[in-house]
């Protein structure tokens, strides 16, 4: 028996595939379906607009999104704007790199870092 997609269905599989391999932004309305509810494990920072150690980390956090696509997906939140999150995991500094897996933080680290020395910090819990 063929089963009927819905336009809904296609609608929702091109946005995964239309995102994958980028960095997403995250929001406090949006983090629960964008990571907790997320399939792959999801490394998010916890960043700032005036963040210096923020924004050397962008170029790093967008290669690992496309290099790790499928396998981990990267999401950004901006802490001023959205501090329900911020607080409910206790972010105190930027950047804050939280691995969300099946729902929980399962890895925290802090400060900026090559993306040799992240990939290596987080390979146990991807």
């Amino acid at each position: 028996m063929a089963q009927q997609i819905t336009a809904q269905q296609v609608t929702a599989e091109q946005d995964v595939v239309r995102h994958e391999g980028e960095v997403r932004t995250v929001t406090d309305a949006d983090f629960a379906a964008e990571v907790l509810a997320a399939e792959p494990p999801v490394l998010v920072e916890f960043t700032a607009a005036w963040c210096g150690p923020c924004r050397m980390l962008a170029p790093v956090l967008a290669e690992i999104a496309r290099e790790e696509a499928g396998r981990l997906r990267v999401a950004v939140l901006d802490v001023d704007a959205n501090p329900e999150t911020t607080a409910t995991y206790g972010v105190l500094s930027m950047p804050t790199l939280m691995v969300f897996r099946g729902g929980e933080p399962v890895r925290s680290l802090v400060g900026a870092r090559p993306k040799r020395r992240l990939l290596q910090e987080i390979a146990d819990v991807v």
